[in-house]
């Protein structure tokens, strides 16, 4: 039961980052910023430091298919999310191999990575034409905002998921090896 966890998980997240949006203060509106809820991403960060092992890559499949089905629920071309995520959270896997796991480190590769999602999303969006914000506009307006509000959802995630990956890839690896 407990290997159906993660992927519910990651569903519920992707349904709710749909409507992130309702729940956003009205200064945030007045003030022009772009914000891009990336909870599935984050959650997907804390798998790939908490519950992969070095030689396991349930985070970069899990991230592959996520990215896929965000493609196909909010976006009109299928691939970008798909590519971002996959790519990105390799990185973080390879990363999770040279760091100590920690709580700045998990702060620190989060940030990094929400940054190259982001950004790497808005550079094709902008390649293919359907981006038309200018570079500057773009870091102030969207990136930062959007940098500041999934750190904060990460710190709220790393608090109540931490503990739980942890005992799940104890509990589903440490069965697979007996």
């Amino acid at each position: 039961m407990s290997r159906l966890y993660l992927p519910l998980f990651l569903l519920f997240l992707l349904v709710i980052e749909g409507v992130a949006f309702d729940f956003l203060p009205l200064i945030v509106i007045e003030k022009g910023w772009l914000l891009a809820a990336h909870w599935l991403f984050v959650f997907l960060v804390l798998i790939a430091l908490f519950y992969d092992l070095e030689y396991t890559y349930y985070s970069i499949l899990f991230a592959i298919i996520s990215g896929l089905m965000v493609d196909l629920v909010y976006t009109n071309v299928i691939g970008v999310y798909m590519f971002m995520y996959g790519i990105t959270i390799y990185f973080i896997h390879g990363m999770r191999k040279v760091l100590h796991t920690n709580f700045l480190v998990a702060s620190l590769l989060t940030a990094v990575g929400l940054s190259l999602v982001d950004g790497g999303i808005y550079l094709i969006y902008s390649f293919i034409g359907i981006s038309q914000i200018d570079g500057m506009m773009y870091i102030t307006n969207r990136l930062l905002p959007t940098l500041a509000a999934n750190m904060i959802f990460f710190f709220v995630l790393y608090l109540l998921m931490k503990k739980k990956l942890v005992r799940w890839a104890a509990e589903r690896f440490d069965s697979n090896s007996s």
